[in-house]
């Protein structure tokens, strides 16, 4: 897109919010209302485009993408008109006579750029947010995933009038531009690596942002757990999207005691779940790109592997694989974009917690164990964006809990109310009456004035 586009764009959005017609809440939820009847309507093209990009099935893009997008419409349309209301405020003797409250504001335009692994709902859930508090988006989707990015935009055009909702499918040199324009929010979701660049071109404007990143999310298990049913979670967490989701466990700390039985239910829960042929499951996803291949099977190619390992250059998949690691090894270097899971050993949980907490701030943390002393010491010890404790990925799936990672792994939250009121300048506002004006504050001061001040300001 030209830049002189990009202005006109621009202009065109300014002259919606200055319309004033997503002030009013009754027409966000019609717009909310219409997206959801459309992504209804669209299934079919919407599957279609994850199953091009990513070999998704139907049934795993439902869960993970189209399903989780739907219940953040549903739980906007129910809550916007209470989220949108003025809150009223205690007001201090001070301040009396008068009334204290907060106004809900939106920002104005918001800029979404948005991920290849979960192209839609990372696409959409930040929109749905953003169109709940009142404000215009622009989205900007993953050159990756191209099908599901041109299926974004026709369901844009589709629901939304011009200047409240586009798209931006230029590449990087546009969304720069864009950075640099007069914009009032960037939501980013993808790698710690580009997040500073986005943060860097947000400071240099004042332009607020929400950084959603990741890191290597750590899942625990202790000599406690149920061994059978933690393998069964943890595989289904990990092995989502083949491994390519930002709150995966990244890797495993397991009590040495029980490794071998630990590895021996993940081998087992593995074949049960994808097959004893995971490559030739056609409901197996594949890894995004060539580049995304070659970095996984690196790792497998320098790891101890204990289960898996086989790759398959035509189609992009790659084997569910566990390796036996230390924290040396070159699995243990960056984020795992992949099916492959390193598992190393630990004696005492505070290893564990030195570790995480010596590293980069994950996204994610799961614990699997029975003991409540040691699942409270984790919690209250590491430093971590949000988690589960006995399972795997689902803290994401209630709109209730927000969203968010901790320092390298991001900045700011959403999913439901949270999402509102990232989305959301909140106006604080004093009404004063008339009818009195204490004098306390005025010059001249006199002691009795300051003895009065006193008894109220302490």
């Amino acid at each position: 897109m030209e830049t002189t586009k990009i202005d006109a764009k621009l202009v065109e959005m300014r002259a919606f919010l200055e319309r004033g017609t997503m002030q009013n809440v009754n027409e966000r939820k019609k717009s909310l209302k219409l997206l959801y009847k459309n992504i209804k309507a669209m299934q079919p093209e919407i599957y279609a485009a994850l199953k091009a990009d990513l070999n998704k099935s139907e049934a795993e893009s439902y869960m993970t993408e189209v399903g989780m997008t739907l219940t953040e419409i549903s739980h906007m349309i129910r809550h916007i008109k209470s989220y949108a209301k003025p809150k009223r405020k205690h007001t201090p003797l001070n301040n009396f006579p008068a009334k204290s409250y907060v106004i809900p504001s939106p920002y104005g335009i918001v800029l979404v750029i948005s991920p290849w692994n979960y192209p839609f709902m990372l696409s959409l859930e930040p929109i749905v947010n953003a169109v709940a508090a009142g404000n215009s988006v622009i989205l900007k989707p993953s050159s990756s995933s191209t099908h599901v990015s041109a299926v974004l935009d026709k369901l844009i055009k589709r629901t939304f009038v011009p200047g409240h909702v586009t798209t931006l499918l230029d590449g990087v040199e546009a969304c720069n531009y864009l950075m640099d324009q007069d914009i009032d929010y960037i939501f980013y979701t993808g790698s710690t690596r580009v997040g500073k660049i986005v943060m860097q071109k947000a400071a240099e404007h004042f332009i607020p942002v929400t950084l959603e990143m990741g890191g290597k999310s750590p899942c625990i298990v202790d000599e406690t757990a149920n061994l059978p049913l933690a393998a069964k979670r943890i595989v289904f967490g990990k092995l989502l999207n083949a491994g390519q989701t930002c709150v995966a466990p990244d890797f495993i700390f397991c009590h040495s005691t029980i490794k071998d039985k630990l590895i021996k239910e993940l081998s087992k829960q593995i074949v049960l779940q994808y097959g004893i042929d995971p490559l030739a499951n056609e409901n197996y996803p594949k890894m995004i790109n060539k580049k995304q291949f070659d970095a996984t099977k690196l790792l497998i190619e320098k790891g101890n592997v204990v289960f898996g390992s086989k790759t398959n250059e035509n189609t992009l998949k790659i084997e569910p694989t566990i390796l036996d690691s230390s924290l040396d090894d070159l699995a243990m270097q960056a984020e795992i974009f992949g099916p492959v899971l390193p598992i190393i050993t630990y004696e005492n949980l505070w290893e564990v917690i030195s570790t995480i907490n010596s590293n980069s701030k994950p996204l994610a943390l799961y614990m699997f164990s029975t003991n409540k002393k040691n699942q409270n010491l984790i919690l209250n010890k590491c430093k971590f964006g949000g988690g589960c404790i006995n399972d795997t990925i689902m803290h994401i799936a209630n709109p209730n809990l927000a969203f968010g990672g901790f320092k390298q792994s991001g900045i700011g939250a959403y999913h439901g109310k949270a999402g509102f009121d990232t989305f959301t300048h909140y106006k604080s506002i004093v009404k004063k009456a008339n009818w009195l004006d204490l004098p306390m504050r005025y010059q001249p001061s006199t002691k009795l004035k300051e003895n009065i001040i006193k008894k109220f300001l302490k």
